[in-house]
């Protein structure tokens, strides 16, 4: 009797056990799933072909207006983005990483916030110490310009100012390949 007793509790453990294992593979294989996700192969960036470049004129967290035209001769990663938007916050360390691998070359990040209030923006933007020029677009009407549909969503200007590729999403810009689409655009 106390064999079958030991049994009918060993199974329980036993079940757990299983379960606790099989849950922790599901974890791994969606894990690897995610990070391929957000990986930045070449393929994430998808060619611009519109010749013409969507308007851009918004004020920064200062008050400054600010025009496609002040960043010019620069390579410019523009990043529409917004506090509640988990994947854009950690898109932002991402970009802080290829920012630095770039530093002193002709290359800024302008990050334009979606529709929030400029006093929100700011707390984020010093709790976060973000250091990205952060233009705010209270209406969002630059979204609609730009077609953006999903948050994060990026696109590259080249030195001259013409839109060559976006970014459907949120990607690690640290990555080489991120970084050697960059660097591609600084050489042309």
């Amino acid at each position: 009797m106390r064999i079958a007793a030991a049994s009918a509790t060993a199974r329980p453990r036993r079940l757990v056990a299983r379960l606790a294992w099989l849950a922790l593979g599901a974890l791994i294989c969606a894990s690897t799933i995610l990070t391929e996700l957000v990986r930045a192969d070449a393929t994430r960036f998808i060619p611009w072909k519109d010749p013409a470049v969507p308007a851009l004129a918004l004020s920064e967290l200062g008050g400054t207006a600010r025009t496609l035209a002040d960043y010019r001769g620069r390579v410019v990663l523009l990043n529409f983005w917004a506090t509640w938007c988990e994947p854009c916050r950690d898109e932002l360390a991402s970009i802080g990483k290829l920012q630095e691998r770039l530093a002193g070359q002709p290359f800024v990040v302008v990050l334009i916030n979606h529709g929030e209030a400029r006093a929100r923006v700011a707390d984020f933007a010093k709790r976060e110490a973000i250091s990205f020029p952060i233009l705010l677009d209270p209406n969002q009407d630059a979204p609609k310009a730009w077609r953006v549909r999903v948050l994060p969503s990026s696109f590259l200007l080249g030195p001259e100012g013409r839109v060559r590729y976006s970014v459907i999403g949120e990607i690690d810009w640290g990555r080489d390949d991120a970084v050697e689409v960059v660097q591609s655009l600084l050489r042309s």
